[in-house]
């Protein structure tokens, strides 16, 4: 095996030998090429995000959950996902936020029920995050609930860790046109 470490920066999947190009130069070509290039969690696109990556902010309960044992943390997100990281975080954490802009969990009923039977994890329904604070590392969230109603209400919670479960996007950006993607880019 010849091993290559870079970034392909340009693929042509249109004749064979396959071209494939690694950090803008070396061309390499290839009977075969496996695309196995994984994908990336989605962000709600809050510059605090970026402020606080590894700070506060991270898109991997399991990684990084047992650096707020005993803490308190929020998870963005109703889904499977977003319920099974809840869970997690809630045999590690003090107590768990389950930030869910719309009124209900999308995720299943089995998850549904371990997520409201846990003692220690609020559901905040119809709430959506405005922003991060804190000095040095995450401290708190901005929250609004119920937007665009009369019963909109803005408030802050403290918290420690803030996750986000709310999908991925492929990394499928650099085959576009070569190879058949569905919507999402899968």
């Amino acid at each position: 095996t010849d091993i290559r470490s870079g970034e392909v920066t340009r693929i042509d999947l249109s004749k064979r030998p396959f071209e494939v190009e690694i950090d803008g130069s070396t061309e390499l070509t290839a009977q075969a090429v496996i695309i196995a290039t994984g994908a990336r969690a989605k962000y709600l696109g809050l510059d605090d995000e970026k402020k606080y990556a590894g700070m506060g902010v991270s898109a991997c309960a399991t990684c990084d959950g047992f650096f707020y044992r005993g803490r308190t943390v929020a998870v963005v997100g109703g889904g499977d996902t977003a319920c099974e990281e809840a869970y997690y975080l809630s045999n590690l954490a003090q107590k768990v936020y389950l930030i869910v802009r719309k009124d209900y969990l999308r995720a299943s009923k089995v998850m549904q029920k371990r997520v409201m039977d846990k003692d220690n994890i609020t559901i905040l329904f119809n709430t959506n995050t405005l922003g991060l604070f804190g000095s040095e590392f995450l401290e708190g969230a901005h929250l609004v609930e119920h937007v665009g109603t009369d019963k909109e209400r803005k408030f802050d919670i403290n918290i420690d860790g803030f996750f986000l479960a709310i999908g991925h996007n492929p990394n499928t950006e650099i085959f576009k046109g070569q190879v058949d993607l569905d919507a999402q880019g899968y």
